[in-house]
This record gives structure tokens, C-alpha cells and sequence, in this order.
């Protein structure tokens, strides 16, 4: 499988949800929906690193499966919104690097971009 930039994976969740005539959900309900999906993934983390094991009867899921399932409705909601996850990933990327540019004991060698 070859690599996707952001902007094909914006297209191709926009191209899967433009086939239902129901379309992107409210930005409310797709809230509603980021939140479910990070306690699924707060529940698979607890079960891998912290002290509740699984149920017997629970499925089988993995962190990579529900971090998909989280990208994939942040990037709903941003194509709702018309917002370019590529542009925001910029935004915070300089926000990091210059706010919290010497917030952090670097690695020796490593400098500051």
C-alpha cells in the first residue's frame, strides 16, 4: 500500500461519505462520536499497558484499529467543516516550534528547528 498525504486521505473519507444521501453528520454529533472513539482507545490502552485485562467475552481489538477509527472522524468532521487537516498541521506544528521551542530537554546534537 503506498503512502497517502492527508489531503487523499480528506478526499477519499469525503468520496465514501458523499455516496449516502445522509452526508456528514452534525458537527455536534460527530463531537459525540470523537469522544466514543477516544474511550475506545483510552479502553485498549488500559488493557495492553495498565492493570484491567480483557474480558473473555470482549472482541479482539487493537490501539491501531481505534486510532484508525479516531483519524477517521476527525477527518469527517474537519471535511464537514471544510477545514484542511493539512493547513492545521501546519498551524501546530509552529505553534510548537516556536512557543514551546526550549520547553523540552533536547537530545544531545539535536537542535531547534
Amino acid at each position: 500500500m503506498e503512502d497517502k498525504t492527508m489531503k487523499l486521505m480528506q478526499h477519499e473519507v469525503d468520496a465514501y461519505i458523499s455516496q449516502f444521501k445522509e452526508g456528514y453528520f452534525s458537527p455536534l454529533a460527530m463531537m459525540a462520536r470523537l469522544t466514543e472513539e477516544v474511550g475506545e482507545l483510552a479502553r485498549e490502552v488500559n488493557h495492553y499497558y495498565g492493570e484491567k485485562p480483557k474480558k473473555t467475552t470482549e472482541k479482539e481489538r487493537t490501539i491501531e484499529e481505534e486510532l484508525g477509527d479516531l483519524l477517521f472522524v476527525t477527518i469527517c468532521m474537519a471535511n464537514s467543516l471544510n477545514i484542511d487537516l493539512e493547513t492545521a498541521h501546519n498551524r501546530v506544528m509552529e505553534k510548537f516550534n516556536t512557543r514551546d521551542r526550549d520547553r523540552w530537554t533536547r537530545k544531545e546534537g539535536e537542535k531547534a528547528e
